[in-house]
This record gives structure tokens, sequence and C-alpha cells, in this order.
């Protein structure tokens, strides 16, 4: 800052001016002042930059007042568009698709969805694998989506429970249980029903009888050993009975050529055929029942 003092003079006259006691520089001169400038104009740059590649990140990532890209933000929760990647774990309430489209839950590994308790802790896991889907937990229940809510399918670890009118297994091989099967019926539609113990036995068993019936067709029983009716009652075969292979006894005396025959039954339980008279001959034919067979 500069102060100067000025004398009024007439016109015509000529005074010498006098030279200013005191001068005072105020500001900044020199290099200082180009730093200066040079780093406003640095500052100028950089918010230029900086507000070109927000508005570049805005316009690539599709910002809009309601969401982000694919992804929208409504009053009921998230919606997204597409195809969506999560790298890390997704939390959610509920997870569901358009009306119009599926939901497609895919990885290059496995699919994973864990429901967990409130302390943390996982209570059920259902694990998608390239090999075997795997299911972890206390119980596995299929409903049917009728309004009534019928039990399907269910499994835990002391019983599997099935739910459906019919079970009906497709497979050529059958169906093959290890242990007992309780049911209280046993059917084929329209083709063979074969009941077989390849390596061990055959037995059933019910409280008040049991019961073989074929509608259309014939009913055989193969054994490699004995088959053997147990009852603590009668038996009662309702049907006519025919012994092709019955072995027919002789009591030493040859040329009977009787046409009627009759049943003896040995102690051991052994049967044989014996020509028939008035009288039982039976005994007369015991012999028999000590020849070997």
């Amino acid at each position: 800052m500069v102060r100067e003092e000025y004398t009024t003079t007439s016109p015509g006259t000529n005074l010498d001016r006098p030279e200013p006691q005191y001068i005072y520089n105020v500001g900044i001169y020199g290099w200082r002042k180009r730093c200066l400038y040079l780093f406003v104009l640095l500052l100028i740059i950089i918010l230029v930059v900086d507000l070109a590649l927000t508005i570049w990140i805005l316009k690539v990532m599709w910002f809009s007042p309601i969401g982000m890209g694919y992804l929208h933000v409504e009053s009921e929760g998230i919606r997204l568009e597409g195809e969506s990647e999560f790298l890390y774990p997704l939390y959610a309430k509920e997870v569901h698709s358009r009306k119009d489209s599926s939901l497609l839950l895919q990885s290059t590994q496995n699919v994973t969805l864990n429901a967990r308790n409130d302390d943390g802790n996982i209570t059920g896991r259902l694990s998608v694998g390239p090999n075997m889907v795997q299911i972890d937990s206390p119980e596995f229940q299929i409903n049917s989506m009728n309004l009534d809510g019928k039990h399907l399918f269910t499994v835990n670890e002391t019983e599997v429970r099935i739910g459906t009118d019919k079970l009906r297994i497709l497979g050529p091989e059958g169906a093959l249980c290890e242990h007992s099967i309780e049911t209280p019926l046993i059917q084929s539609q329209g083709e063979e029903l074969k009941l077989e113990s390849p390596t061990r036995t055959l037995s059933m068993d019910a409280p008040r009888g049991v019961r073989i019936k074929a509608q259309s067709g014939g009913m055989e029983a193969l054994s490699h050993e004995d088959i053997r009716f147990h009852s603590s009652g009668l038996l009662t075969l309702d049907a006519t009975l025919r012994l092709p292979a019955l072995p027919q006894g002789t009591d030493g005396e040859s040329g009977s050529f009787q046409e009627l025959y009759e049943v003896c039954v040995c102690p051991d339980g052994k049967l044989f055929l014996a020509a028939a008279a008035q009288e039982s001959v039976c005994l007369e034919y015991s012999p028999v029942c000590q020849q070997s067979t």
C-alpha cells in the first residue's frame, strides 16, 4: 500500500512534488505468487476431473432415483433384474422370482442353504452338489399342495412315512428290502406280482390271517427246500388240488390196474398214493414211509 500526498496549486504555478516519506508493500509477489496461481489451477483441474469421474461412475453404475442398475429399491424390499452374482453370503427373509419366470440358483461348485436359530447355530442345511443332494435336518417332510396339506413323505431318525394312497415302484428289479415290510396290501396292476427271497426265507405273518388272491391268473410258489404251512386252526384249500408228482406206493403185489387211489400220509408228513379199496389200505402200504426218497 502506498500513501501519497498531493498539493493543490493554481494554474501556471510550478511546484516540485515532494517525495513520499513512507512506502509500505502489502501482498504476494514473485515466485510465491506464481506458486499460488499454480496451486489454484491444480485444484481446479482436480475438481473438474473428480466431477467428471463422479458423473462417469453414476452413468456406468446406472444410478437412478429408484436404485442402481438392475437393483431397484422398493417398499417391499429389493428387486434384481437379470442375472446377479454374490461373492459373499446373502442374508434374506424371503427370496422369490417374478410371476412370469422361475428362480435359478447357480454355482460352479454347489448351492448350500442354511437355517440358523437365534444363537447362530445351523439347524437345517440343504446342499445341492454336482454328484448328490444332501439334506441335514432332524426331519424331512413333503406335503401336498392341496388345501388339506396332506403329508406325502416324511423321513426322520426313527422311521419313514409315506402318506400317498398308492406306492408304485417302476424299476425292473422291483423293491429290495433287507428287513421286514409292514403293509395291509401288496398289489400289482396289470403285471405279474413276484415275492422273492434269493438267499433267505420268505415269511408272511398276520394276526388275523394271510390272504393270497389271483383274480385273472394262476399262483405259483417255488422253493429250493420245503414249503410249510403252519396254522393253529384249520387249513382250508377251497380249490381243486392236483399233485402230479406224488409218488405211488406198492404193497409188493404187481399187476394191479386200479383207477382209484387213496392219498396216504406218513408220520413224517410225506404223501404217497395207494390203490384204493373198500377200506383204507394206507397201513398195508406203510413200508413206503420207511423207504428213502
